[in-house]
């Protein structure tokens, strides 16, 4: 039988159906191995043993006083992190600063609420940048997320620690909160499944102000059917929020097993911010994941992306607004990291007149893009990352901050156009470069359409393979 830490999230909840494993059992089984792997690590800002303890003896009571296994909540007993951008009530809540080192969440996120619902236990926080930030994970209040598949590599970001609980086996599934591509970014980084859903279709919450409309919850997992499982719990009609996307048909689980007939696949390679460059290996892995849609019977099209050079300062107009708009008393600014501290100040540099126009600027021109590639094309591919994770502290060590955000740029050039347009989008781990790391291919939909996504994924899945097991041991 395959150890606890082996099994997708599916497959525990139907063993905790059927009493072949206990939630006890199976949050003793992971707790463990975070105590063995995530000093070295990097996945956790926070172990809450206790709550996912007591969380797991409720589910197993449930268990065994419920007498039809099918009424269970669908989730039961399955351990799952939520990334330390987003408050769980009465766990500590550090945003990735050292500003907010001491805080502790009064309330609880609508997803964390979701989560508890489906019969989850909560066996930590996962690790995240400041105030997710940047694409890499190290911040001054945990040590920094390293690569599963070569631990001297940065696992990237914003949500590294949550990438990481996956591909090491510290979780079966985790949450994460993707706002430029942070859960893409990362998962792609760590070779496993990350999915960032329409925006709308999450309630985005309360964990950082937001006025764009750009972060959205999303999830990581191993496999496309879990991925679809978790934005079943978490994905619901939200009173009063900004944003609400179509009402979906069906399950997302029912998506991820059917067919998603022939599509038109637009494909392009061209990194839209300036100056970024291809690594040969991303770009093989590409023209690789072009061959396999062809090979599945799809119709791939040439586009270009929505989002190109001419729209690169508007978006760093909003990045730094968003930046600047988080609460730092000023007796706790000097903790702020030196990247963080610049974007804020950046962020005072930009009147409201032209944070009101790169917006504006940037709505105007994406949209039309927008209707006309999707007027063409079901889906568009497109590499992750532009580069294979570099070095932890390649992105920060012997320069300065302004370059720091340059180098951001320039490794995660592909995904922040899903999150300006508030499309659904996924990166699948399908190819490994010549040295054993991951390279993750992306595929965007239309707004709204996440089912289409998964369906086509889980066509992918099963017929070229994307689970992985990590190298990563408690050794």
């Amino acid at each position: 039988m395959s150890q606890i830490h082996e099994l997708t999230a599916l497959e525990l909840a139907a063993a905790v159906r059927s009493r072949t494993l206990s939630p006890v059992e199976i949050a003793e089984h992971y707790l463990e191995r975070i105590g063995a792997i995530n000093r070295t690590a990097g996945a956790y800002v926070t172990v809450t043993a206790d709550v996912a303890l007591r969380q797991a003896r409720i589910a197993e009571r449930e268990v065994l006083e419920t007498a039809d296994p099918a009424t269970l909540p669908p989730l039961i007993g399955v351990p799952v992190p939520i990334q330390d951008l987003t408050p769980v009530k009465g766990v500590r809540l550090t945003l990735g600063s050292a500003a907010y080192a001491e805080l502790v969440a009064p309330v609880d996120d609508p997803v964390a609420a979701r989560l508890r619902e489906a019969g989850t236990t909560l066996p930590g926080k996962t690790t995240t940048s400041e105030f997710g930030l940047s694409c890499f994970t190290e911040s001054d209040v945990a040590p920094p997320a390293r690569n599963p598949w070569s631990p001297d590599r940065t696992a990237g970001g914003a949500a590294g620690g949550a990438a990481v609980a996956v591909s090491a086996g510290l979780a079966p599934v985790a949450h994460g909160v993707d706002g430029a591509g942070a859960v893409r970014v990362a998962a792609a980084a760590c070779g496993v499944v990350g999915f960032k859903p329409s925006r709308g279709r999450v309630p985005a919450g309360t964990w950082a102000p937001d006025p764009f409309g750009l972060s959205v919850p999303g999830v990581l997992t191993r496999t496309v059917a879990d991925a679809a499982a978790l934005l079943d719990v978490i994905a619901a009609d939200a009173d009063g929020s900004t944003w609400t996307a179509p009402q979906a048909e069906g399950s997302f689980a029912a998506c991820a097993e059917r067919e998603p007939g022939r599509l038109r696949v637009g494909v392009t390679a061209t990194p839209p911010v300036p100056g970024a460059e291809l690594d040969p290996e991303i770009k093989a892995a590409y023209e690789q994941a072009c061959t396999l849609l062809e090979s599945l019977g799809h119709e791939l099209v040439d586009t270009t992306p929505v989002f190109g050079p001419e729209s690169a300062h508007h978006l760093d107009v909003l990045w730094f607004t968003t930046a600047r708009l988080h609460t730092v008393r000023s007796s706790r600014a000097h903790q702020l990291r030196p990247l963080t501290a610049w974007m804020r100040g950046m962020g005072r540099r930009v009147a409201g007149a032209e944070v009101l126009r790169a917006h504006a600027e940037l709505e105007k021109t994406m949209r039309g893009a927008m209707l006309r590639q999707e007027a063409a094309v079901d889906v568009v591919l497109t590499p992750t990352l532009a580069q294979v994770p570099p070095p932890v502290g390649w992105f920060t060590d012997e320069v300065g901050p302004a370059e720091t955000f340059e180098r951001m740029k320039a490794f995660a050039p592909f995904t922040a156009e899903a999150n300006l347009t508030g499309r659904p989008s996924v990166t699948l781990p399908l190819h490994w470069s010549g040295d054993g790391l991951p390279i993750g291919v992306m595929l965007t939909g239309r707004w709204g359409e996440e089912g289409t996504l998964l369906s086509l994924c889980a066509q992918i899945e099963a017929g070229r393979g994307i689970r992985q097991e990590s190298r990563l041991s408690a050794a």
